[in-house]
């Protein structure tokens, strides 16, 4: 899609509008969660899937909707995927119950699996392979970032004095602006196959196999690692997955053309970005437990100690970018999570009376560069080669890799902290148990690093070729 260089640059604007929103609302609403569930009598489960509802139907579709963007058209289904992230965002505000909340919630997943993908795919479309790209993601990662920060800074003090529905409320006013300025700044593309055909077969499989994956891991922390509930949906998550790759290779039209998982960038990078989302949300969920639950930081406090993380993110983000440009992503990923690793192994030190200054402030100083240098250089080597035919699904993928991280991270830290929590003392055993959830935030960072290592690698003396498209005969494609 060729845009002029102003234009372009506007659209990437609105665009990181977008991804800022849907970062600030999944960690607003984790600042708020303590007040959702006062207010509206939720159990401890309840509580948990205001979050769950949101992750499943988010990561599940994740997929599916990059595909449809592909088809439907990618402004089409981003202004669409925006309207429904509106409208359920004032249903959780003005939810009267519990089930209410969180069936608006599973909604606003669905909304954000339609408008993540769409919005990721316009930005490549928009911008060509290279510096402007590398710009634009990291422009784009740092929108991710500025939400973070954002959200921590106002959370606390919005579900204080306005109450929690607010944090939902607020984003009801950025989707109609998105609305509005999606037809001025934003060029219609799709590139339909003939016959036109979403895969009904290996969408069914592919949603099916990440809700599975999805539920397990967020389940797993309660039910136990070796249940039966979390074997029987881990086993079905895999039997589905080879099912799904069998339905692909048959198919004429299929969701995910497996040329694109062959590609070693696509993959490798696709992976290191899951074992860095699984590093990042495992690390934010143990910092928060250990900030409030063990130095008893209030909602405020922690928020405004933690915006030194991502505000280093959006720093690493812009460095990330220039240095990819310079070097490649291979170096620049592997350079990001050993200071993500380094960052958690600091962190696995704290003590029960810790400080900020003395105990978090050097590991999140080191965590936040890491995390933005690395999400850039994952996201371009996983997008390098992509053609324009599959930009929608691959951006999905992209998404899902971080997204499905971050819970498979959250869900072994969980474990890790609840199984060496042990001890008569209450403090010192919960501190106990979260320097071992830091130190499996180390291990995951080293897992991503050997990743990024071996299938980042670029052969001696060639280029990275791109992903071969399908003949110019198959498709059709519609601009306005």
């Amino acid at each position: 899609m060729i845009v002029d260089n102003a234009r372009r640059w506007y659209a990437l604007a609105l665009l990181c509008v977008a991804g800022f929103m849907v970062i600030l609302d999944a960690q607003i609403v984790l600042l708020a969660l303590p007040s959702i569930t006062r207010g509206l009598g939720l159990s401890a489960d309840g509580a948990q899937w205001v979050m769950s509802a949101y992750l499943l139907t988010f990561g599940g579709l994740l997929l599916l909707g990059g595909r449809t963007a592909d088809l439907l058209g990618r402004r089409r289904v981003f202004m669409t995927g925006t309207l429904l992230f509106g409208l359920s965002s004032l249903l959780c505000g003005c939810a009267w119950s519990a089930g209410v909340l969180i069936a608006a919630r599973a909604v606003q997943g669905v909304s954000a699996a339609v408008m993540a993908p769409s919005a990721l795919s316009l930005l490549v479309d928009t911008f060509e392979e290279g510096h402007d790209r590398n710009k634009a993601l990291a422009i784009w990662s740092g929108s991710g970032g500025f939400g973070a920060t954002a959200a921590l800074l106002i959370g606390g003090p919005l579900t204080d004095v306005l109450g929690w529905e607010w944090v939902f409320f607020l984003n009801v006013p950025v989707a109609l602006l998105l609305l509005t300025l999606s037809p001025l700044l934003l060029r219609e593309s799709r590139t339909v196959a003939r016959p036109l055909s979403f895969d009904p077969a290996g969408a069914l499989t592919a949603t099916a196999a990440l809700v599975a994956c999805v539920y397990a891991v967020v389940e797993a922390p309660r039910a136990g690692w070796l249940s039966a509930r979390t074997t029987v949906l881990l086993a079905a998550a895999v039997l589905l997955a080879a099912l799904f790759l069998r339905i692909e290779a048959r198919s004429t039209a299929p969701l995910v053309p497996l040329r694109l998982l062959r590609a070693r960038t696509v993959s490798g990078g696709n992976l290191v970005v899951f074992l860095l989302g699984a590093a990042a949300f495992g690390m934010s969920y143990t910092l928060s437990q250990y900030g409030q639950g063990v130095l008893g930081y209030s909602p405020l406090e922690f928020g405004l100690a933690n915006v030194v993380m991502p505000a280093g993110a959006v720093v690493g983000s812009y460095a990330g970018q220039a240095l990819v440009t310079r070097m490649g992503a291979r170096p620049v990923a592997v350079g990001g999570l050993a200071l993500v690793g380094a960052g958690s192994l600091l962190l696995a030190r704290v003590p029960v009376d810790g400080a900020f200054v003395r105990d978090l402030l050097p590991g999140l100083l080191l965590f936040g560069p890491g995390l933005g240098a690395c999400a850039v250089a994952g996201s371009v080597a996983a997008l390098t080669g992509v053609g324009e035919r599959e930009s929608g699904v691959a951006s999905g993928i992209n998404t899902a890799a971080f997204q499905i991280g971050g819970a498979f991270g959250v869900a072994v830290v969980t474990s890790v902290a609840l199984s060496h929590s042990g001890g008569p003392e209450r403090l010192a055993a919960l501190t106990e148990g979260y320097r071992s959830a830091f130190t499996a935030c180390v291990a995951l960072a080293a897992t991503g690093l050997a990743c990024a290592l071996v299938l980042l690698r670029r052969p001696r003396g060639r280029e990275p070729q791109p992903v071969p498209a399908a003949g110019a005969a198959t498709r059709r494609r519609v601009r306005s």
